[in-house]
């Protein structure tokens, strides 16, 4: 993901607020959502699109143009039936990526069911972290396993496509190692390692947090 994406947060609470202001002072281009007028207007002054709205109701969402945002992180884990319907109606207006905020494991569940493509525990992200992680080249943490190793989702770089895994040798080269692929919504752990990459496939793998630093 890159600032050339489009981006909404929806709630603006301390998580939220954090997300959206990384991702405008970066030079992304966000729309900041919060169902509290006061919160909007304090929130304005460092994110300059900020809209007062309910976006647990369809016609809102509609009137949002949602549809026309590429990602949207909904960061109201204080209400997992406001999240639930958040999640659901981003997906149901054809947002390519929802990442939900959970106040717990079972949250995460619970929303990752319903269509969220990420869910992230506070605990181990935080919203600064997170807008940097998906302004970053092409991959953001899924599960942080530990301080220093994190499992976490990777595109498929224009020159790894056409070669596979066995030629890439990305554990010598960065100390990844992929034990997932992710393709047209499958995820498949057991991979030939010698099946060329496709541009549409996301790789799962687990790897020193600060090595990923090589892949920007």
């Amino acid at each position: 993901m890159s600032i050339y994406k489009t981006y909404a947060v929806f709630g603006l609470g301390r998580y939220g607020f954090a997300v959206a202001k990384e991702l405008s002072s970066s030079g992304a281009e966000v729309l900041a959502v919060d169902i509290s007028q006061e919160i909007v207007d304090d929130a304005i002054n460092e994110i300059p699109l900020c809209k007062c709205a309910d976006v647990t109701d369809p016609d809102v969402i509609r009137q949002l143009g949602v549809s026309n945002i590429d990602v949207v992180i909904v960061a109201m884990a204080g209400s997992l039936e406001a999240s639930v319907m958040a999640v659901t109606l981003c997906k149901e207006a054809g947002v390519e990526t929802v990442i939900a905020k959970c106040a717990s494991e079972m949250h995460r569940k619970i929303l990752s069911k319903v269509g969220a493509d990420i869910a992230v525990l506070p605990e181990s992200e935080s919203g600064t972290r997170l807008a940097k992680n998906i302004l970053s080249s092409g991959f953001m943490d899924v599960i942080e396993l530990s301080k220093d190793v994190s499992m976490v989702e990777l595109e498929v770089r224009n020159e790894w496509t056409g070669k596979n895994l066995l030629q890439l040798d990305l554990r010598k080269k960065y100390s990844l190692n992929v034990v997932a692929i992710r393709q047209n919504g499958e995820v498949s752990i057991d991979f030939d390692p010698q099946k060329p990459l496709e541009k549409n496939m996301k790789l799962v793998v687990i790897a020193n947090t600060e090595k990923l630093n090589k892949l920007k």
